[in-house]
């Protein structure tokens, strides 16, 4: 899961964008509203953290704006503001959560993902693909029952594939989706870490779930026998 922090305190921004990647999102931030908002309209991120008052823009009016632009993504609107009509005011703009500074890091952790899980009302706490299970609260991969030691970075991979089982993902779909906006799409990042998550998944099992697509990228998922 991808999340832009919109923070126009330096330090607070680079302390959540640290915490947030610690517990395996990636995470860009942006300073300004302008900035911000152009950002989380290019329709990479999952979440967006927003502050309300920003230098040129408070984080109303960039929430209008990218509803109106037609983003999807879930925001978390933070403020130091605390009455209720502000809140009433940030939820109206189009935000689904809000927060009130000063805030402890494992209260916004625990709004991020209620937001996260929020975007599908069927989806439970694990995601299966044949015999691979994966738990997004404990954060656990198995198969068939074997726990599967994964990096951050690994995990996150695998959510991405199993959340688009079958689907065909390009490198720079799961570049974007997976690293941060220091991507570089000609970097074999991307091959080395599916190569490293194969081993895992893969090795030692008759039935294989990660393909490589010649040419495209990787596809997770059951091939039928012929």
């Amino acid at each position: 899961m991808r999340v832009l922090v919109i923070e126009d305190n330096p330090k607070m921004a680079a302390a959540v964008q640290k915490g947030l990647q610690e517990h395996g999102f990636a995470a860009d931030t942006s300073h300004t509203g302008c900035e911000g908002e152009d950002l989380a309209a290019s329709g990479i991120y999952d979440l967006i953290l927003l502050d309300l008052m920003l230098p040129d823009r408070d984080g109303v009016e960039v929430c209008r704006n990218l509803r109106r632009r037609g983003v999807k993504a879930k925001v978390l609107m933070l403020t130091a503001l605390s009455s209720t009509d502000d809140k009433v005011q940030g939820l109206d703009s189009g935000s689904d959560d809000y927060l009130t500074k000063p805030f402890e890091f494992e209260e916004l952790l625990a709004r991020v993902r209620a937001l996260l899980r929020r975007g599908d009302a069927s989806e439970s706490r694990f995601l299966k693909c044949d015999d691979l299970e994966l738990d997004l609260y404990t954060r656990v991969a198995k198969r068939d029952g074997r726990t599967v030691e994964l990096s951050n970075k690994e995990f996150m991979l695998l959510e991405y594939l199993m959340r688009n089982p079958n689907r065909v993902l390009s490198r720079t779909q799961i570049g974007e989706k997976i690293w941060d906006m220091n991507f570089e799409p000609s970097s074999n990042v991307v091959d080395v870490y599916v190569s490293s998550l194969r081993k895992k998944v893969d090795r030692g099992f008759t039935r294989e779930l990660i393909h490589t697509i010649k040419g495209v990228g990787y596809r997770l998922g059951i091939v039928d026998d012929v």
